[in-house]
């Protein structure tokens, strides 16, 4: 097993490329396996642009030119990136002083190996739905064993387990107090308000004025008996 299967079916020498590379990678000769992606590097490369390149043409002056022809596409500008930066580790393994790369830095080259593989499927055969959905697996690079399932395929589960268990709501309406309807204050109710309040004290003034004569009648009639007396 390997993560470069999908390439059998366009390219099989691209696959051989890529399945050494992982080998090589497990057997821990990590310079080794740098400069073997690196290859795979070009020849995705040198696929790609096919007619357009002389026998003579460099990687650099490959590469040079499929950035010229690219259409500016977020997969053809990643594709790009990747095979420079296969080019640049491949050139610091095979000539630095340094005997021994890092593992890290050898995983990382066959991650971007097989972006960039991915990447050249999908540009050649854009039906496979298939290919869009691929990830790169250590497990399967280390043991020889594909995960039974991807952590993609563990979330959608799950979520459609939830989604299933989810019983929907019954939609409950509370009945609100209606606010008790209170009469508008008209112009004819402000005038009787009005005319109430007039009217008592007109009452309230007459009142008064009638306990003043009968006081001034008894003041008088007590006088005038007083007068009569004597």
């Amino acid at each position: 097993m390997s993560n470069f299967n999908f390439l059998k079916n366009i390219d099989n020498s691209l696959f051989k490329t890529a399945s050494e590379a992982e080998k090589l990678y497990k057997d821990e000769y990590f310079d080794q396996c740098i400069i073997q992606t690196r290859k795979l590097a070009e020849n995705l490369c040198k696929n790609t642009l096919k007619n357009e390149i002389s026998a003579n043409d460099t990687f650099d002056e490959m590469l040079a030119t499929l950035k010229d022809k690219s259409n500016g596409s977020a997969r053809e500008k990643e594709f790009i990136d990747d095979l420079y930066f296969l080019k640049k580790e491949g050139n610091l393994s095979a000539h630095s002083i340094q005997t021994k790369q890092s593992a890290i830095t050898a995983l990382e080259c066959l991650r971007r190996a097989f972006e960039a593989s991915l990447n050249y499927a999908i540009s050649k055969d854009k039906t496979n739905k298939d290919l869009l959905y691929l990830d790169f697996d250590e497990e399967l690079l280390i043991l020889g064993v594909r995960k039974q399932k991807t952590l993609q395929e563990k979330y959608l589960e799950e979520k459609a387990k939830a989604q299933r268990n989810i019983k929907p709501q019954k939609i409950t309406t509370q009945k609100q107090n209606k606010p008790k309807k209170t009469k508008p204050i008209t112009q004819k109710t402000k005038n009787k308000s009005k005319h109430k309040i007039t009217n008592k004290k007109i009452k309230k003034a007459k009142f008064s004025i009638f306990w003043k004569i009968i006081t001034l009648m008894a003041i008088i009639g007590v006088i005038a008996g007083y007068f009569l007396v004597n």
